[in-house]
């Protein structure tokens, strides 16, 4: 099942980072994905949105694969699939 409008616009809310970096990655992927996304995404897409924006931002370039507090849910496929969306260039 896809995210309704109003979870969309939440995760979107959501998504704006104190670094531009971030706000730049994680607009162009809502531009690609955003229609697409399940509520299972969304969970996944909550909990990167919780981190502090420098360990957002080693997961989306590749610096880390897991960062401190997200160790078993970055072992869980619907985490990778997400993670590997948002590092797509």
């Amino acid at each position: 099942m896809t995210l309704s409008n109003a979870e969309l616009y939440r995760l979107k809310s959501d998504a704006r980072r104190g670094l531009l970096e971030n706000d730049l990655i994680l607009q162009r992927f809502f531009e690609r994905y955003g229609s697409q996304l399940s509520v299972e995404d969304g969970k996944v897409l909550s909990l990167l949105f919780a981190l502090e924006d420098n360990d957002l931002m080693d997961l989306l370039i590749s610096r880390r694969d897991s960062v401190a507090g997200l160790e078993k849910e970055s072992q869980e496929a619907s985490f990778k699939a997400v993670l590997q969306k948002l590092r797509q260039k």
